[in-house]
């Protein structure tokens, strides 16, 4: 094709799509007719709390609470709980899909819906705090955005991320005593904030995850541990020597690390133990 002859073709083609959408049409800046002066129209909010780099914080570990508060004036808008099913993890996991493709919302999940009467624009802070059934695991996230009047934040709606793991010593029990000069078992479990176990060649992979123990006597590490993943879901364990009453008077301090350097979620678990001299064995019933 010739220049002339390509130059006629886009005019005539220009021109077809001008008539058929007048640039008007294209303009995004048109204000709405149809929205009232001055009167508060409702506006639906979702928000949904998730583990980063897994799925909704659901009832499994009791979900999270939400907040959401007026920047400008302090007011608590609405706050209530996160709750329902932690999402497909099929889809949410292996799906490939678009920047802007719903991801949790595809089927049901977890999430906190209200909805706003608003007069004029508003900013506001969007506050999460969770799992809610593991306060030692619990982590607080927030994000800023504007919230117009009539115009729905639905779908996925929000989403807030957390950081970290659920990291629960299973062994020795809390409560019980540790007899001195024994080896020690030490059973953890390690778990998204939304629940998923860690595990080797899983979606939350083991191998990625730098887990190790401490026994900590006063303010001191006297012990590292190399924590071994047990062939259960989400368990891993090691052992370690304890030490005498005279060198634990207060007993001591277990302590499990587990770190993910790549993706940011990092947690830690904690639990004390008073040390018994080996004479005070419990006796067995």
């Amino acid at each position: 094709m010739n220049a002339g002859r390509y130059w006629i073709v886009w005019f005539w083609s220009a021109l077809v799509l001008w008539l058929v959408h007048p640039p008007q049409a294209f303009s995004q800046g048109t204000p709405p007719t149809d929205q009232p002066l001055n009167e508060a129209l409702a506006t639906n909010v979702t928000v949904r709390v998730v583990g980063h780099g897994s799925l909704v914080l659901g009832r499994e570990v009791g979900g999270a609470r939400v907040t959401i508060t007026d920047l400008a004036t302090g007011r608590i808008l609405a706050s209530g709980l996160q709750q329902g099913e932690a999402g497909d993890q099929n889809q949410i996991m292996h799906t490939p899909h678009y920047m802007r493709e719903p991801l949790y919302s595809t089927s049901p999940s977890a999430s906190y819906s209200t909805t706003l009467y608003l007069t004029h624009p508003t900013q506001v802070e969007i506050t999460a705090q969770g799992p809610l059934s593991y306060p030692a695991a619990s982590q607080r996230a927030s994000k800023t955005v504007w919230l117009i009047p009539g115009q729905h934040m639905t779908g996925d709606g929000i989403v807030l991320h957390l950081y970290g793991y659920i990291v629960q010593i299973v062994e020795p029990k809390a409560g019980d005593s540790l007899i001195a000069k024994e080896d020690q078992p030490l059973r953890v479990s390690v778990r998204t904030l939304a629940g998923t176990p860690v595990r080797p060649h899983g979606d939350w992979d083991a191998r990625q995850v730098h887990i190790y123990g401490e026994v900590v006597v006063g303010d001191q590490v006297t012990e590292r541990l190399q924590m071994f993943y047990s062939g259960e879901k989400g368990l891993f364990e090691s052992s370690f020597f304890v030490p005498t009453p005279k060198d634990a008077p207060d007993g001591l301090t277990l302590r499990v690390v587990a770190v993910h350097a790549t993706d940011g979620n990092m947690a830690v678990g904690e639990a004390k133990f008073p040390v018994l001299s080996e004479r005070l064995r419990p006796q067995r019933r």
